[in-house]
């Protein structure tokens, strides 16, 4: 079907934009042979014209529509070989969304009509299925350039070492009273007044997102009754997940950031650019299988029929194709300069930075991300591994990103927990894993250090349950880490038990303050805090529903307010945060070592023992500090985790200065009286220097 306001357009700008007098579309395809823009009523139940787009640029098809409005609901269909066997899926029965999309109008309906194949065919994904899949998909819609006028980024400089606070969209405010009912579970109730006070309260400078791309809850899951809470399975890379919406609709995500920068707070988006919802052969075709398979995916050699599945997830985008870089880097950007966030935590990374001779830390991507005036000044976040060959990269990336440490937390809870040579492993930890970072011209701020994240336990469960109990995932409690390195304390599970309770408030303090206290940059899971629970429940990616919601209503706030004095100590004393690694060298000004590590007597450490369990820490500014960057702070960090109380010795203070004890987990509210130099059994201790003068 033609149309006669049809002409050539440009092949520049990707996706359909609105000029003030029409749309010009764009969509690549190597493989199509025909590419149609498929235009629907308003109420998207009606196709009202089926559009060919007239030339062919390179791969990239486009053409122009004059008089086409602001607010036209559209999808593709894309036309070619279906041949599995050779890498492609093209099925026009099938209606596509447009990759490039800024908005979605309706939703995603959980029907085997959205299969290329036809569904129980002996012949499985190698059969066709001939059935319209228009009613079961979203349309893409013709978006208002002005919902998209460019927005300021924050201020974010790089070298900060900035406590993060990872939070879900939806769950962190949908029990939370104070935000008004209508705003539960939205943007906008996420940039919420009393939202911002309590992140103002503990310090946080920056809220990482789980992801906000449009997404599909997975076939399997609406099948048992369940939901994709999370939103690892994104389908539209520059479109905000609609479930999230607020009153203002897509706006309300402009004016959360908006929100947010005027608190001081930058925004953090996690992005999933390393699978898509379509998973493997047997998923259902939704964008780019449709669009071009052999392109956008990755597939196995001599095998196109099949999938790699780097990523465990069914399919594996196949960033190093120029075409898929390109659309990733507009997304980046789009995100960017369009929605104002700061920066991104790339889900499993290693993925991204895949070529076809293995990860390469000097590949397209990061090469791509060097060299772009926008994406090179954000803030890069990478989770070091994923389940492929090599996959697991702890350390390995460029100097750019900064990286999930998950050697840090597992530290920190076996150390905890008692394990065996856990304390020489700590050492490393606290100083901010320099084993790891410590090359190619990397500061101590590339250790994102957590005890907790979205995936695994919480940290009250850490501290309340020794094995998962995933059974409200409907997979039999097969789901989920092993090792959780948890220990319940005495007893599995909620208790009444005041003895066990205590024991665990302060297991939890001793997390916490070993977090605060470390070198590298802290992250916070939402809800750690106040010793928010998951019912033990270590992979609630399913529990859109109390199970993964921030529960606020059982909220600890004594444990809120040890938080917030961690975090001000943090940001008083710049010791425990420094860019700089510290290997113990002397100080020009006065001949003292950057870092110092005693036992209880004062005497320098004996790492051997395996079971050691206490140690003394002593932090300075580096010996390589700048003249330019004056620093005469220090620390004295005590960590004993025997049950005992113990005397310990603390270092002679410097002329004119005196040492203070400002945190303790054992006495979490500030009240130390008594012998400064006697400290509790399991617990951790911190001392500032503070001038005799009081000044």
């Amino acid at each position: 079907m033609s149309h006669p306001d049809l002409s050539a357009g440009t092949p520049h700008r990707m996706g359909a934009h609105h000029d003030g007098r029409g749309v010009n579309f764009a969509v690549f395809s190597e493989n199509a042979t025909l590419i149609e823009v498929c235009l629907f009523s308003d109420d998207g139940t009606q196709e009202t014209a089926r559009i060919a787009l007239p030339e062919r640029t390179g791969s990239i098809w486009h053409g122009y529509i004059a008089g086409l409005p602001v607010g036209t609901l559209y999808g593709l269909r894309a036309h070619g070989p279906y041949a599995p066997e050779q890498g492609h899926r093209f099925n026009s029965h099938k209606l596509l969304l447009d990759p490039y999309t800024r908005e979605m109008f309706g939703d995603w309906v959980n029907s085997a009509v959205t299969l290329g194949y036809v569904d129980g065919s002996p012949k499985n994904d190698l059969s066709f299925d001939t059935r319209d899949s228009a009613a079961f998909v979203p349309k893409s819609v013709v978006s208002n350039p002005a919902m998209f006028s460019g927005m300021a980024s924050g201020e974010h400089t790089k070298s900060d070492l900035d406590l993060i606070y990872e939070a879900h969209p939806k769950g962190a405010t949908m029990a939370l009273d104070g935000v008004p009912e209508t705003l539960r579970g939205t943007y906008e109730g996420l940039a919420s007044d009393v939202m911002i006070d309590h992140l103002h309260n503990i310090g946080v400078q920056a809220i990482e997102l789980l992801p906000v791309h449009s997404f599909v809850d997975d076939k399997f899951l609406v099948e048992r009754g369940l939901r994709n809470y999370w939103g690892y399975n994104s389908i539209g890379f520059f479109a905000p997940e609609p479930r999230y919406f607020g009153p203002g609709g897509l706006r309300g995500f402009r004016d959360m950031v908006d929100r947010f920068h005027t608190a001081g707070i930058e925004v953090i988006l996690d992005v999933v650019y390393n699978h898509t919802a379509e998973g493997d052969q047997r998923g259902p075709t939704l964008s780019f299988r449709g669009l071009d398979n052999a392109s956008y995916y990755r597939l196995t050699a001599g095998q196109s029929r099949y999938y790699v599945n780097d990523t465990g997830c069914g399919n594996t985008l196949n960033v190093a194709h120029p075409a898929v870089l390109r659309m990733v880097m507009d997304s980046l950007r789009f995100w960017v300069e369009d929605m104002g966030v700061d920066g991104f935590r790339f889900d499993l990374a290693t993925t991204m930075g895949r070529e076809d001779h293995g990860f390469d830390p000097k590949g397209g991507f990061f090469d791509a991300l060097r060299q772009d005036p926008v994406l090179s000044k954000v803030r890069m976040i990478a989770e070091p591994w994923d389940i492929g060959p090599g996959g697991y990269r702890l350390g390995g990336f460029p100097p750019e990103f900064s990286e999930w440490n998950d050697s840090y937390r597992d530290t920190v809870r076996r150390y905890w927990r008692g394990d065996a040579h856990s304390a020489q492993e700590l050492g490393a930890r606290l100083l901010g894993s320099a084993d790891k970072f410590e090359h190619s011209g990397r500061r101590s701020d590339a250790s994102v250090n957590f005890i907790a994240s979205h995936d695994g336990f919480t940290l009250a469960d850490t501290t309340r349950f020794s094995k998962r109990h995933n059974e409200a995932n409907t997979e039999n409690n097969r789901d989920g880490h092993h090792s959780n390195y948890s220990d319940n304390c005495g007893v599995e599970g909620y208790t009444d038990d005041p003895t066990i309770n205590a024991i665990r408030s302060k297991r939890q303090r001793n997390m916490l303050a070993t977090l605060f206290l470390s070198q590298g940059t802290p992250m916070l899971l939402a809800g750690d805090e106040f010793a928010n629970s998951q019912q033990g429940n270590n992979n609630a990616y399913c529990q859109d529903n109390d199970i993964g919601w921030l529960n606020w209503d059982h909220a600890d706030q004594d444990l809120t307010a040890f938080v917030a004095r961690l975090s001000a100590f943090r940001k008083t004393h710049v010791s425990v945060r420094q860019q700089r690694f510290l290997h113990g060298g002397a100080r020009p000004d006065d001949g003292l070592p950057d870092v110092e590590w005693t036992d209880f007597n004062g005497e320098p450490l004996g790492w051997r023992d395996p079971g050691l369990a206490n140690l003394c820490l002593t932090l300075r500014c580096s010996a390589d500090a700048p003249e330019y960057d004056p620093c005469d702070d220090a620390v004295f960090i005590v960590f004993n985790r025997d049950v005992e109380v113990a005397d310990v010795v603390v270092p002679k203070a410097p002329s004119g200065h005196r040492w203070v004890r400002e945190i303790d987990t054992d006495r979490p509210s500030g009240d130390f009286s008594g012998a400064f130099v006697t400290i509790a059994g399991e617990s951790v201790v911190a001392f500032g220097l503070q001038r005799e003068d009081g000044e």
